[in-house]
């Protein structure tokens, strides 16, 4: 029975995690962390040595990193300025919360928008910026699958081979 739960939380956080590839409020790579630490919690830690940690903590560091630095390279590549870069990043936290539905896209778009208006840019220039804030949205969604999947093809490899 205990083992069944540790099972389902460890899914479950897996699940929260890939979820938070596409919807930024979510945990994402924290979530999937956090599994493996239930399942050392419910099983055992032995399956996962210093190699494991190291490289998970890194693929985290990276996740972090990355995220940011992609989305404002969309709004930086599409000519955007600093203002627009930050509107945008705001856009994606609060987008989906204003428009559920759509927010998340309209969100990054209409912050970038909104960003190179205020900085006197004209709206073809804001449309364009607006344009490249959602690219590197897309851009940052597509690395966080990536990696997130890698997270977990590493846990299961290290549990199937170490446990």
């Amino acid at each position: 029975m205990l083992a069944t739960v540790g099972w389902i939380l460890i899914v479950l956080l897996f699940a929260v995690g890939m979820a938070g590839t596409v919807y930024p409020i979510l945990p994402g790579a924290i979530a999937i962390f956090f599994a493996f630490l239930v399942y050392g919690w419910f099983f055992s830690f032995d399956p996962f040595g210093v190699w494991f940690w190291i490289i998970q903590v890194l693929i985290v560091v990276v996740l972090f990193v990355a995220d940011y630095v992609v989305s404002a390279w969309g709004v930086k590549r599409f000519g955007g300025s600093k203002l627009s870069t930050t509107l945008s990043t705001i856009g994606v936290i609060i987008g989906p919360f204003v428009i559920p539905a759509f927010g998340l896209v309209l969100g990054p778009f209409l912050g970038a928008f909104i960003g190179e208006l205020i900085g006197g840019s004209s709206p073809s220039k804001a449309s364009k910026v607006g344009f490249g804030s959602v690219v590197g949205l897309f851009t940052s969604t597509v690395m966080k699958i990536i990696l997130q999947l890698v997270m977990i093809v590493l846990f299961i490899i290290w549990v199937v081979r170490f446990a």
